[in-house]
């Protein structure tokens, strides 16, 4: 089969920094699908593996943590799909990645693709659905509830990809007021499409932009990157007993600046339930049937900005330094080898 990966960590210049790659076919376990991948996205993941976790001395290792794609075969203990059904999902870090024509995956974190979108559409959203469902409803705890509540979520780099997703969850499945952060007229503009009520510029102090719009402190604030950056800030725009989620990589927070408010601090890793196999982990398939079912009822829609061509080390290279720049909206999607 086809894949894309790398030999060593570089930076995304180099000319090796990803390669074409011919490999054997990957047989399933008990509770596996082999996908035929029709489509992937690129995510932060992505970047932050290939530029720092080495492959096995002498193999290559294959990155990517998005697709939707065709099951082609099942393990023998597999109850949830069969041959021919239509998937999407997330991967698992533990696993060789989607960047290949054929994918090894547990069923109990696949959901069933949307039948509204393309595989393109399709392969943008489920590893951001999953962080932004898990973060809005798991950690944060905000109920699944649209009456109007009075409190207020700020969502710092709400443009992304994950932010994207956020968004509209927030919107169409809570109660909450929604405000975002970017800091170009594009982005706010993409935000505000979403369903956010209001956008601030995250390159001035959060509180300040707060008080510009009417908004004295939040009730609570999904960190999706810069925490570190944003904390002081974060601490002074949210109320007493306010609640912070993150899921970027800060190189290091004083979480004592959270005791005078009784702040509590969650953080979100959506990886965390197919790392160690957790009782639970079957949540994921029934959340990605959910958001399906919600993408066919035109309830949230596809975070699509930038589709790079065919799956290839070239295309991927270029998805890549598109991440790095943090420039992007939306999400990057490839299609097809």
């Amino acid at each position: 089969m086809k894949a894309v990966g790398y030999y060593k960590n570089q930076p995304i210049t180099a000319a090796d920094a990803l390669v074409d790659l011919t490999l054997p076919d990957p047989q399933p376990g008990e509770h596996d699908l082999l996908v035929e991948v029709k489509a992937v996205s690129v995510n932060p993941v992505d970047v932050k593996i290939r530029a720092g976790v080495s492959p096995a001395e002498g193999a290559p290792k294959v990155i990517g943590w998005d697709a939707a794609g065709v099951v082609r075969a099942v393990g023998s203990k597999v109850s949830l799909f069969k041959p021919g059904d239509r998937v999407w999902y997330a991967g698992s870090l533990t696993r060789p990645g989607t960047n290949s024509e054929l994918h090894l995956v547990d069923e109990r974190i696949v959901g069933p693709m949307p039948a509204t979108l393309d595989f393109a559409e399709a392969a943008a959203l489920p590893l951001t659905a999953i962080t932004a469902w898990e973060l809005l409803f798991d950690r944060l705890q905000v109920l699944d509830n649209a009456a109007p509540s009075g409190q207020t979520l700020l969502v710092i780099g709400s443009a992304g990809g994950v932010g994207s997703i956020l968004v509209q969850l927030a919107r169409q499945l809570t109660g909450l007021t929604i405000i975002g952060t970017a800091s170009r007229p594009e982005t706010q503009k993409w935000v505000l499409g979403l369903g956010a009520h209001a956008v601030i510029d995250h390159s001035k102090p959060l509180s300040e932009e707060l008080k510009r719009i009417g908004v004295g402190q939040v009730d609570y604030v999904a960190g999706l990157n810069q925490t570190d950056v944003h904390f002081k800030e974060i601490v002074e725009s949210l109320v007493p007993q306010g609640k912070l989620a993150l899921i970027d990589d800060p190189d290091a927070l004083d979480v004592r600046a959270l005791k005078r408010k009784s702040i509590s601090l969650h953080w979100e890793f959506m990886f965390t339930r197919s790392m160690f196999g957790t009782d639970d982990m079957i949540k994921q398939h029934a959340l990605l049937a959910q958001v399906a079912r919600l993408i066919d009822a035109g309830t949230l829609r596809t975070t699509v900005a930038e589709h790079f061509g065919t799956i290839n080390a070239a295309n991927l290279k270029k998805a890549h330094a598109l991440l790095e720049s943090n420039t992007s909206r939306g999400k990057i999607v490839l299609a097809g080898f």
